[in-house]
């Protein structure tokens, strides 16, 4: 294919291993997230979740965050207080980040031919910084150019694509308005939809693990090696 001007990509089953996020960023901030509603009550972030929720005792706060990380919500609020707790880990060391084995090599091949790399998550974008800066192959912060998380809009929602595009502009030399310059890797096809009804170009990742969908229309490659650019 021929190279974009932007790679836009996904985390969660595209860079990295779906069980990382679930079975080792969730939990800690499940067991972190009484302590730190307590030492932050007057923050920005708890204050934000006490207004979205209606719970404005700790305990109420706790009970309904914890209930969203279980039911892996998309909710802007608990992704930022996730970001503030997942912080301490990875500064500390005791968490380093899962990437695939052909992230960094294909980071550098398109940075190297003059691409810029744009990640969209659901996990705020303090979240994603600190995954891609403490991975276990090493930082890989110096390859971003830009970060988006759902303040931009929702994933499965064609408007947040084309917000990000407009976002874009400044780092493609085409039109901010071009989007077929733009590439979305992503594992979910809702996702990919909507990128697509954006005019973004689109490749789904099918990761270890990972269902074909087969009402999927996107071509589908199973590691970054696969694409031709």
């Amino acid at each position: 294919m021929t190279a974009p001007a932007v790679v836009l990509t996904d985390i969660e089953g595209t860079t990295t291993d779906i069980a990382f996020v679930h079975e080792t960023l969730f939990p800690l901030s499940r067991r972190a997230l009484p302590e730190y509603v307590d030492a932050h009550w007057d923050s920005d972030e708890i204050l934000a979740a006490r207004a979205v929720t209606g719970r404005h005792d700790a305990a109420g706060l706790v009970a309904e965050l914890s209930a969203w990380i279980d039911a892996d919500r998309k909710e802007p609020t608990l992704k930022a207080i996730q970001g503030k707790i997942w912080r301490g880990a990875f500064e500390s060391g005791r968490v380093k980040s899962h990437v695939y084995a052909d992230v960094p090599v294909a980071f550098r091949r398109w940075k190297d031919r003059g691409l810029r790399i744009a990640v969209f998550s659901s996990g705020s974008v303090e979240a994603q910084q600190l995954l891609f800066r403490h991975a276990e192959c090493g930082d890989l912060t110096p390859f971003l150019s830009a970060f988006f998380d759902t303040t931009t809009g929702p994933k499965r929602e064609s408007h947040s694509y084309a917000a990000i595009v407009r976002a874009l502009g400044t780092l493609v030399a085409t039109a901010p308005a071009a989007a077929s310059s733009v590439l979305f890797l992503s594992d979910v096809t809702a996702e990919l939809d909507a990128a697509q009804a954006a005019g973004l170009l689109t490749k789904q990742l099918l990761r270890p693990g990972i269902s074909d969908d087969p009402k999927s229309a996107h071509a589908k490659i199973r590691t970054f090696d696969e694409l031709d650019f």
